[in-house]
């Protein structure tokens, strides 16, 4: 590691499958017919949107578990994460698998988070195949975070929707594989004051363009490297902030830049605000669309930058300001 850029130099760390279920609303948008799986009721006949999610989160691992007819023998580790108070999703979805888990917390960006250390350990030789999943869920969120449904609050017009479903990406050590992990910088907590917290656009702003220099600097690479570059779940007006703080600092993204929650949704159409936002956006994003398009060949090279509003009730309500993280992975097709 130099600085804050982990260099994968033994170029064995691959993708050897994705999959994904989104929810109703994320299957109507423009990606609707990337998802492995689309589901028709987001509450899945539980009694609570909680243990719907936790359902979803257990279905996809179970997913991507039939899709390579792989047991949960041949998983060293399963590093996974979600947004409601101390992971309950990840951790209560956990329980119906015999496998070693790893909890990751970095609010929509612990998707990047889980990629990083689970790189970090195929890498080093000290695990073989691991799987990466986040998920979240709508309902959920808004019940945490915000006001319960019930009340049919209105929404203010930077606020994001959270996306509805989970995703798992599977990596093993294997030189073979079309799609490699080769690099990754690590993010910074960065806080510019931000308290708005149906504004979290803005406070993760900062942070995606800290860590995007830094990745520029570190790796002596331009934005033109890459034929894609992704943030998280900036949403429409924060990712166009982003393009031009950055280009004050000479970097150029008109060209390949991108936002997770600006591609999930039809903003308009579906009246979602700004996009999407929450664990499981990038997470979808990447694993059915970007992923697509890097096995046909249409992208090369893509830096994934998921991004994160580290808040929770608690210091909203004692008037804290909202800090915000990103992390860069760097994915090429090979």
């Amino acid at each position: 590691m130099r600085n804050q850029t982990i260099y994968f130099k033994n170029n064995d760390v691959g993708i050897l499958e994705t999959a994904t279920i989104a929810g109703p609303k994320e299957g109507e948008g423009p990606l609707g017919r990337y998802f492995h799986n689309v589901l028709k009721d987001d509450l899945l006949k539980q009694k609570s949107y909680e243990k719907a999610e936790t359902k979803i989160h257990i279905s996809v691992i179970k997913n991507i578990l039939n899709k390579t007819k792989l047991t949960p023998r041949d998983i060293d580790c399963v590093f996974a994460g979600d947004i409601l108070d101390e992971m309950i999703v990840s951790s209560f979805a956990m329980r119906e698998f015999d496998i070693p888990f790893i909890g990751v917390y970095n609010a929509c960006a612990s998707f990047g988070e889980a990629l990083i250390n689970a790189s970090c350990m195929l890498d080093s030789g000290y695990m073989n195949r691991v799987i990466c999943s986040t998920s979240s869920h709508f309902s959920t969120a808004e019940r945490q975070y915000r006001f319960p449904l019930e009340l049919g609050n209105q929404r203010t017009p930077l606020s994001q929707w959270t996306v509805t479903g989970a995703g798992c990406t599977l990596l093993e050590k294997n030189k073979n594989l079309p799609v490699k992990i080769t690099c990754a910088t690590i993010g910074k907590v960065v806080d510019f004051g931000v308290r708005d917290v149906n504004d979290m656009g803005a406070a993760m702003t900062p942070a995606a363009m800290d860590t995007l220099i830094t990745h520029f600097e570190n790796t002596k690479r331009k934005p033109d490297y890459y034929d894609m570059i992704l943030t998280g779940d900036l949403g429409d007006a924060a990712s166009r902030l982003l393009k031009k703080l950055i280009k004050r600092q000479g970097y150029d993204l008109d060209e390949n830049y991108n936002d997770c929650g600006v591609l999930i949704y039809n903003r308009e159409a579906q009246q979602v605000g700004q996009g999407g936002s929450g664990t499981a956006c990038s997470n979808l994003v990447f694993n059915a669309y970007i992923y697509d398009k890097m096995l046909q060949g249409d992208l090369k090279r893509v830096l994934l930058v998921p991004t994160g509003a580290l808040i929770s009730k608690t210091s909203t309500l004692q008037g804290e300001t909202m800090p915000g993280i990103a992390h860069a992975i760097c994915l090429e097709a090979v």
